[in-house]
């Protein structure tokens, strides 16, 4: 009886013995397993850290070289930009025709020419409207030519140190459009309504040119508004020429700040990105985006390059260099235009 109480009680104590030892085995592959599970969670923090530090290196890196590239790029494209226009954004629109030039040389030209200038903290708008024919000495030597023909000779930059020298302002984008384009945007804007002074009926073949409009309230899609800026009539030559790139242009701002415009903002978003040929990159995006936001609704002033007709040849416009430094003037009251090229104030008399 004694021996048979022995073995249970030796049965019971190599039980427990048997059960702490699964329970401490358990435990330790509990153990290993957190720790192996940590392990893993740690590595994979270390690792997706390394690699969003190794990643946010090279974007640095990647941005501060674009960017570096972007200064280059801008201050090839526009030149150095005079501090005193920091408040304003100013900008060279040109609208691009094909064709030969009266020597017959092809290439494309500046068939309209307007500088776009905004006050960056009110949101004004001023439109300067240049005459195609304007007679400019070539920035950088003695040569003279047209203002239309010094895109064909160096392209959009070439046009930008033109117009600088010009009109003694800064310019800080461009835009150059070609007249398709053109008219796709008028056609996506849904047209323009404007008034035509007179019937206008023009025809040039070689130039694939014909335009038929008659006078009075039109609805011009894009085609019909390309006829009317390009129409040229005899009484007023290019000046009525630009006088109604002047009229068309405020019409065309009325029409962006409607609201009926907001449904075809990705269609135009789409044309500037992929159809036209501008200065404006990324990094100018959201000063850009600020501007436009501050746009005012009030008409904007329109002025035309002060000149006059050449006595001999009245194709060509004669920029009167005392009455645009008088107008920049006007307009850019707080630059100190007055100041000659070497920055010197002139003597007072």
């Amino acid at each position: 009886m004694g021996n048979e109480q022995d073995n249970i009680t030796r049965q019971h104590i190599l039980y427990k013995r048997k059960l702490q030892a699964q329970r401490r085995r358990r435990a330790l592959m509990k153990l290993l397993f957190l720790m192996m599970f940590l392990g893993a969670v740690i590595v994979g923090v270390l690792y997706v850290g390394y690699t969003l530090v190794s990643w946010g290196s090279n974007v640095y890196h990647e941005y501060q070289s674009m960017y570096a590239g972007y200064s280059e790029r801008q201050q090839n494209r526009r030149g150095s930009i005079d501090p005193r226009f920091d408040g304003y954004t100013n900008v060279l629109v040109m609208g691009l025709d094909e064709g030969a030039d009266e020597s017959g040389r092809p290439g494309k030209r500046a068939d309209t020419i307007l500088v776009i200038s905004l006050e960056n903290e009110t949101g004004k708008v001023r439109f300067i409207n240049i005459p195609r024919d304007t007679w400019v000495t070539i920035t950088g030597s003695t040569d003279q030519s047209k203002l239309k023909d010094v895109y064909a000779m160096g392209g959009a930059p070439m046009m930008v140190r033109q117009v600088n020298a010009l009109l003694g302002i800064s310019i800080h984008q461009y835009i150059a459009v070609d007249m398709n384009t053109f008219a796709d945007l008028i056609d996506v804007l849904g047209g323009i309504d404007i008034y035509v002074e007179n019937d206008m009926d023009y025809e040039d073949p070689n130039a694939e040119l014909a335009i038929h409009l008659k006078k009075g309230y039109q609805h011009l899609d894009g085609q019909q508004s390309q006829q009317y800026l390009r129409y040229r009539g005899e009484d007023l030559g290019d000046v009525g020429r630009v006088q109604r790139q002047q009229k068309f242009v405020k019409a065309l701002y009325q029409k962006l700040l409607q609201f009926s415009t907001i449904p075809h903002l990705p269609a135009i978003a789409d044309i500037f990105q992929h159809r036209l040929e501008t200065s404006a990159e990324v990094f100018d995006s959201a000063h850009l985006a600020n501007v436009v936001r501050r746009m005012s609704s009030e008409p904007p002033v329109s002025i035309m390059l002060p000149g006059t007709p050449a006595e001999r040849d009245e194709s060509i416009w004669m920029p009167d260099e005392s009455n645009i430094q008088s107008r920049m003037q006007e307009l850019f009251p707080a630059t100190g235009l007055s100041e000659t090229k070497d920055g010197e104030k002139p003597e007072e008399e």
